[in-house]
């Protein structure tokens, strides 16, 4: 199947023959569906919902870290309701819409809670670049002043992080190396934030991933990278792939640091999977 975009909407096509299509209008938060419609000899066999599903992406409808809203006209046979209601449509003021507010994911959660807490910060170190997704929060944390590290062990994870900066216009230091290891780069005592998020690189081969025995040391390199005062984050995984070893270890490795040196908090989302990210923090005392 391919989707031809047209002006004011989008056109469904088999092969060269044209099953449905769909009036639209762009709007703030989502898409505004005028009309969607399948051929009739085309009906029951799953081109409507392959099309809304596509406008529903195209549009945002699915992004987990963003709130949208999507409308369209009450259906004028009372039994396609049903077919919009499987996607979240329901009958507001005369219309159908489809509200989705944002999910708390454990990464937009971290990054709230630093953003919150660090105040003009002069220095922050993204230990797991991966694609560069928090390398670039970092970026905007630290505003034009302050000065931004970025470290993994995989080159093609460097050159994502490289090419994501570049497309949002930031910049930062990175190098592709352990992370064990920064504090060749860092003088203790200075980082405001070092952010892990340990696992695989989002994309890659996920038979690749971070494991105790590395991950440990550079948690430990990373508090004591950080000024009194300076938090160090880590996004913790487990799961069929991976197993739960480095979660375990890290886990009892920061259960046994003493209270005079950092308050630990580990954020469990009660009512999620078991394996489901889990979200730490280290303050720096």
């Amino acid at each position: 199947m391919k989707l031809e975009e047209r002006p004011g909407g989008f056109a469904l096509y088999k092969e060269k023959t044209e099953v449905g299509c769909c009036q639209l209008t762009r709007t703030a938060a989502g898409a505004d569906v005028a009309c969607l419609t399948i051929v009739p000899e085309w009906r029951r066999k799953g081109y409507g919902s392959y099309l809304l599903k596509e406008i529903l992406h195209r549009f945002g409808g699915y992004d987990r870290e963003t709130a949208t809203v999507f409308t369209a006209p009450l259906p004028a046979v009372p039994g396609e309701k049903a077919f919009w209601a499987k996607f979240g449509f329901r009958e507001e003021a005369g219309r159908l819409c489809r509200r989705r507010t944002p999910d708390l994911t454990a990464v937009k959660f971290v990054q709230d809670f630093l953003a919150a807490r660090l105040q003009n910060p002069q220095l922050l170190v993204d230990a797991t670049c991966g694609n560069g997704g928090d390398t670039a929060f970092l970026c905007r944390l630290a505003g034009g002043a302050g000065r931004v590290l970025g470290f993994d062990i995989q080159p093609e994870a460097i050159a994502s992080t490289r090419r994501n900066l570049a497309a949002n216009g930031l910049s930062a230091e990175l190098y592709c190396g352990s992370h064990a290891d920064l504090l060749q780069y860092v003088q203790p005592g200075t980082a405001d934030a070092v952010m892990f998020n340990f696992g695989w690189l989002p994309g890659a081969d996920h038979t690749v991933f971070s494991h105790a025995e590395s991950s440990i040391p550079a948690l430990e390199a990373a508090l004591d990278a950080l000024r009194p005062g300076g938090v160090l984050s880590a996004i913790l995984y487990s799961g069929r792939v991976i197993g739960s070893d480095e979660k375990t270890e890290i886990l009892h490795w920061m259960r046994t640091l003493p209270l005079t040196r950092c308050t630990v908090l580990v954020c469990d989302f009660a009512n999620w999977a078991e394996t489901a990210p889990l979200p730490c923090f280290l303050l720096k005392k």
